[in-house]
């Protein structure tokens, strides 16, 4: 996160950060953010980010990509919020994963529907074009397949 930082602000961007207080006493907070927001829990922070963001990106990364992701997409999901989340596959790194939701709708763990909230791409460009021109598509059920 560092790195994407660094490179917003040499641009001239504004860059939040989001971090709970436990973080920040392990002197992870980035000095140079043109904003930085303590706050008490990992879940005060994903509730500040979700309240201030217009989409989601992941980019590569472990637990803590992986949890805000789906968080993201599940409060998408259930219609808690109205926002596009998308996957930056460099060098294929997701590739593993969207195979996984591909064989949840195959074994009727997940509708197609909401596989398609997911946006993958591997160039930045394309990802944010197809993040801004998204629309939420209204899905009352989940596993029935006689009803949208």
């Amino acid at each position: 996160m560092g790195v994407v930082a660094d490179s917003a602000l040499a641009k001239g961007g504004r860059v939040v950060g989001i971090l709970p207080g436990f973080m920040e006493a392990k002197e992870l907070a980035h000095p140079g953010l043109t904003e930085l927001i303590i706050v008490k829990s990992m879940h005060e922070r994903k509730a500040q980010m979700a309240e201030r963001s217009d989409a989601f990106i992941a980019m590569p990364g472990g637990y803590g990509t992986f949890e805000e992701l789906f968080e993201m997409l599940t409060w998408t999901q259930l219609g808690l919020q109205q926002k596009p989340c998308g996957l930056l596959n460099v060098a294929g790194y997701y590739a593993p994963l969207c195979t996984q939701l591909d064989r949840a709708v195959i074994d009727g763990f997940m509708r197609s529907q909401h596989r398609e909230m997911l946006l993958v791409e591997d160039e930045p460009s394309h990802l944010v074009s197809r993040l801004l021109a998204w629309e939420p598509k209204p899905v009352h059920k989940w596993l029935n397949p006689n009803q949208t």
